[in-house]
């Protein structure tokens, strides 16, 4: 395997704290770091959107009109820089494409995105910096591997550049019509997806990504396994089973600094893995602010998700009227998501003062509050390729409660009395009985205090940071180099 330090090109739609739509933003907002502190030269490039100000962020203008080819002809943009945490992070701006006020779903999102990815590659020509390795992710910037692999092959300046394509989340593909193919120069027939859901009047960027990556992966080992099959594969899992010899599974992590009970300021105390008091006044102030009954022997049990079906919502719907009448729980929820779930959930904190808050927002700083104040977290996903939220309580000394699946599967280990091992509770059915009964073996175990706070600190204790993330993705880069490199010389 290649050990010198590398140079890795990270390319993507969004980052925090530029821009961000879900999870992706966060991660790349903090593997660049871990891999910069491991010795790489790593850098990152976005579209620059209509309310990135370069006055707030500090964008120098770097190349004033980048040539970009585009169809038959070229176009130009305007390249900007800025540097986060040590990573140079680079904007590609063209006002018609990215000056808007939201970042896709519109109608020219296949010229808008095949456009950013092409001044993705440009940019590193007219700058003089060669990467090793392009790292894509999802479908916004999967056209890249193909270009890699087909037109720019025979390139000088690409010809020994591996690519690592990363799947986030499957569900979303970029599909579009054959008119992509045009806009992007690249043969109409070389690739077709001729099973599954695919259409063969639509082309999915996603999956031209996944035919021609040197090396794929998802966000965890189980969600890797999960997209094989025609459940979890949304029309590409027979792509991806001819693919599975290059498919791995790298679980996100956490930043450790912004996620760390021991020097979050923005918790109502500090505690640590070795000095723990600190917990119980997060949770007397989390009561107090969200105005619930201030006792520390009431399990309070959180929520921080999208109020929806996919995320479980639905099954704790259903079971947590009984849990608060009988069981006198106290239940914290924030989030936004269906109507019927923000009606039920504000007639729920009308019914039982003092033991419901919902907050319907999404608020950073309520957050640590939440995850440093609540007992146990509730995350019920019946899809989640790898969720971060599970990581972060267990490192908050909050006990997850999760169905198994993804990345939840990988991350928490369900409590075993009989060996007191575990950092949680895990149900194997999405259904509402399940979820009940795993809530009722946390509720019995949380009375048993020495053997609770043994499980917090397990979960505390897990590693579930960047650095630990980056040393996986380091070696599929690797990985990555070494099968372009075979390829090259095998079609040479």
């Amino acid at each position: 395997m290649i050990q010198h330090p590398l140079r890795i090109l990270i390319v993507a739609a969004e980052m925090v704290p530029f821009a961000k739509t879900g999870g992706l933003a966060d991660v790349i907002g903090a593997l660049p770091k871990a891999l910069r502190a491991a010795g790489h030269d790593v850098c990152v490039v976005m579209p620059r959107y209509g309310w990135i100000a370069p006055e707030r962020f500090d964008l120098q203008t770097i190349l004033p009109a980048l040539a970009v080819p585009i169809e038959e002809g070229y176009d130009q943009a305007m390249v900007q820089a800025t540097v986060v945490a040590d990573v140079p992070v680079w904007f590609v701006a063209h006002d018609t494409y990215f000056n808007r006020d939201g970042m896709s779903m519109y109608d020219d999102d296949d010229r808008r995105f095949v456009f950013f990815c092409r001044a993705a590659l440009e940019l590193t020509r007219a700058l003089d910096w060669q990467p090793d390795v392009i790292h894509c992710h999802d479908w916004h910037t999967a056209i890249i591997p193909n270009w890699l692999r087909t037109v720019l092959r025979d390139d000088t300046w690409f010809m020994h550049t591996a690519s690592l394509l990363t799947i986030h989340n499957l569900a979303f593909q970029g599909v579009f019509g054959h008119r992509v193919l045009e806009i992007a120069g690249v043969p109409q027939v070389d690739f077709e997806i001729t099973e599954g859901s695919a259409r063969n009047d639509t082309v999915t960027l996603l999956g031209r990504g996944i035919y021609y990556a040197d090396i794929i992966n998802t966000v965890s080992p189980s969600y890797a396994r999960e997209i094989l099959s025609p459940d979890a594969g949304h029309g590409l899992d027979a792509l991806l089973r001819s693919r599975r010899d290059r498919l791995y599974g790298v679980l996100n992590g956490i930043d450790g600094d912004v996620y760390n009970p021991a020097h979050d300021h923005n918790i109502a105390a500090s505690y640590s893995l070795y000095q723990l008091e600190g917990k119980a006044t997060c949770k007397a102030a989390l009561q107090t602010m969200l105005g619930l009954q201030v006792d520390a022997k009431i399990p309070l049990l959180s929520v921080i998700s999208r109020l929806t079906n996919l995320k479980g919502f639905d099954l704790i719907d259903e079971i947590i009227e009984s849990f608060l009448r009988i069981h006198g729980v106290q239940l914290v929820v924030m989030g936004t998501g269906q109507q019927r779930y923000h009606d039920r959930l504000t007639e729920l904190q009308a019914r039982f003062p003092g033991q419901v808050a919902f907050r319907l927002t999404f608020d950073e700083e309520l957050a640590h509050h939440i995850y440093a104040g609540a007992d146990m977290f509730v995350m019920p996903s019946r899809v989640e390729p790898c969720g971060i939220s599970q990581m972060i309580a267990m490192r908050y000394g909050t006990v997850p409660i999760v169905h198994a699946t993804g990345g939840l599967r990988d991350t928490v280990r369900d409590y075993q009395p009989i060996t007191n091992d575990g950092t949680g509770f895990v149900f194997a059915e999405p259904q509402a009985t399940a979820l009940r009964q795993t809530i009722e073996r946390a509720l019995t175990l949380y009375t048993d205090a020495p053997v609770w706070l043994q499980l917090m600190l397990r979960g505390m204790a897990s590693d579930f940071t960047w650095p630990a993330a980056a040393v996986h993705y380091i070696d599929l880069y690797q990985r990555a180099m070494a099968a372009h490199a075979t390829d090259y010389e095998r079609n040479a």
